[in-house]
């Protein structure tokens, strides 16, 4: 999917919010919520020109934030020369229309500029394909009132991805569009099947790294694997999901694999096209959420990323708690507890004590035994072989005696035959 965005011209936008008494607290502005709407502007090659946090019972109607407040962010955008206007809160098609009729120049909303960043940063045909089915599915149910931002020659932010022609053309083209995008993406996910399944006969545990974007999570992936991903300080610098293998000690190795950057207000169409990445949640045998040690909104943002933990992995997969940045703060001011672990992921501090918490993690969860089996449970042998990691297998007077490394299932299933435990 090509970018029609043209990098040498920065877009100037008002950023507005409406903080609205009947609003949940995922629909509502605040100022913390407009300073990272700021960020995410800046991650988008834009300019912040001001910011307008609007306050109501409910939303207007027609004009969202009110008539009145609506002619006072025009006059803001023609003082400032500003190019578009960007809202906090997700806006309807209608929504869009009249607002793009007052204030004169485009409108999006978090999701669209959220959606823009996901085009600028996926590399990978994967995330591309992603990417082109969350924009398609956003942008279906708002044809009819996306105006300006449909019409746009030129590019910008906002305009990456599918162009004015394929998308006015016919709705039936967009959804045809949509199945196609989403049997390529059934593909990708048999794929990753296909591995998660050789991993399992290996008995090769999963470390998932999870986070709020930015926390540092590809700063963590290369100090502990050499993976070479770019690590800046952007929100969602990283999009494709990248997969190491790391030795965690003499006996154990894992495979990392990071994972998007969460954020507040994520759409919810894009947690849907990147479900073939976040399977890798569903499936971890251990779950490494990094945190932002030095984010003045940790807690706000540990609380979003839990609520997808819960959304996307099993119920009883461990979670860690990696505070990261550790050398930012004082060490008060991180907790302390069994699944804790401080760290540096630029320095390199605290990072073998995190090896350490992740082997005993892990091992609460696989067994490394040595069975031995009666002849006539022969056929276990091969049941072994194909699900657990065989170490060694000898024939005895006794029976057949097998060193493995088996998941809590295997073991329950085998405990009575267990004759040494490492």
């Amino acid at each position: 999917m090509e970018s029609n965005f043209d990098e040498t011209v920065q877009e100037r936008a008002v950023l507005v919010g409406l903080n609205a008494a009947c609003f949940s607290k995922e629909q509502t502005a605040t100022e913390e919520t407009l300073e990272e709407l700021d960020a995410l502007l800046e991650t988008a090659g834009g300019f912040c020109t001001a910011k307008i946090l609007q306050n109501r019972p409910t939303p207007d109607a027609h004009s969202f934030i009110g008539e009145g407040k609506a002619q006072e962010v025009r006059m803001l955008i023609e003082a400032t020369e500003s190019t578009m206007a960007i809202f906090d809160n997700a806006l309807s098609p209608g929504q869009i229309r009249a607002l793009e009729e007052i204030f004169g120049v485009p409108v999006l909303d978090r999701s669209a500029l959220i959606l823009d960043i996901f085009a600028q940063r996926a590399r990978t045909r994967e995330g591309r394909l992603q990417v082109e089915l969350a924009q398609y599915k956003y942008l279906l149910p708002r044809l009819s009132g996306m105006g300006k931002s449909l019409s746009r020659q030129g590019g910008g932010i906002g305009t990456r991805g599918p162009g004015e022609t394929k998308l006015e053309s016919d709705r039936r083209h967009i959804r045809e569009r949509i199945s196609r995008l989403e049997r390529e993406l059934e593909q990708v996910r048999q794929v990753r099947s296909v591995q998660r399944q050789r991993r399992m006969k290996n008995a090769v545990p999963v470390v998932a790294i999870v986070g709020y974007t930015n926390a540092g999570k590809s700063t963590l992936l290369n100090r502990l694997t050499d993976a070479g991903i770019p690590a800046n300080n952007r929100l969602f610098d990283t999009l494709d999901t990248t997969s190491r293998q790391l030795s965690v000690s003499d006996r154990l190795d894992v495979v990392l694999s990071d994972t998007v950057g969460f954020i507040a207000k994520l759409p919810h169409h894009l947690v849907d096209a990147f479900r073939a990445t976040l399977e890798e949640l569903e499936y971890a045998d251990l779950l490494l959420h990094v945190i932002d040690a030095a984010d003045p909104k940790r807690e706000e943002h540990i609380q979003v990323v839990d609520k997808l933990i819960g959304q996307l992995a099993r119920p009883e997969t461990p979670v860690l708690r990696c505070y990261n940045k550790s050398d930012l703060v004082e060490a008060a001011d991180i907790p302390v507890g069994e699944h804790v672990v401080a760290i540096s992921a630029a320095t390199g501090a605290g990072t073998s004590q995190l090896l350490h918490a992740v082997e005993q993690a892990l091992e609460r969860k696989l067994h490394h035994v040595t069975v031995t089996l009666p002849y006539d449970m022969g056929g276990m042998v091969e049941t072994l072989h194909d699900n657990a990691q065989v170490i060694q297998v000898e024939y005895s007077a006794q029976g057949i005696v097998i060193e493995a490394v088996l998941d809590e299932i295997l073991y329950g299933r085998l405990q009575q035959y267990v004759t040494k435990e490492c």
